[in-house]
């Protein structure tokens, strides 16, 4: 069986694919991004998704649902003024405003427990419509 990560506050786990997917984003690059579901009858949080590194910041929009939440990671590739190329990773609470109350509250109830598992988040937005996730938004808070 594989491995679980216990989130104490929910009674949810993370299974052992976000962390090692993650790890493979970050370390490896072989990512650019990754979608996180969670699947209330085994209370895992499983991997949705994954962005290969070709892929962008569009692709990653383009995949989340419109009526029900999702958490995801983005690897924000960037150049500093000083011509220094830059790694920020994003985390992303996505609950659409067409979501299902109880899915928010799982969500947002299990969001920490997530982040924990996933060690090196640099940035966190949180978006209840596209304009708040916008790439400008991503770009701004990279600097």
């Amino acid at each position: 069986m594989a491995m679980a990560f216990k989130m104490a506050t929910t009674g949810m786990w993370v299974a052992d694919e976000c962390k090692s997917s993650f790890m493979e984003m970050k370390w490896k690059k072989v990512h650019r991004y990754i979608v996180f579901k969670i699947d209330e009858k085994s209370k895992l949080v499983t991997v949705d998704k994954v962005g290969a590194a070709g892929e962008g910041y569009s692709d990653l929009t383009a995949s989340l649902p419109d009526d029900d939440c999702r958490y995801a990671v983005f690897d924000f590739d960037f150049v500093t003024v000083d011509n220094c190329r830059k790694s920020k990773i994003f985390f992303i609470a996505w609950a659409p405003s067409a979501s299902k109350i109880r899915a928010k509250m799982l969500y947002a109830t299990s969001k920490d427990g997530l982040r924990r598992v996933l060690d090196g988040i640099h940035y966190e937005v949180q978006a209840t419509d596209p304009t708040e996730m916008g790439f400008d938004i991503i770009q701004d808070r990279a600097k």
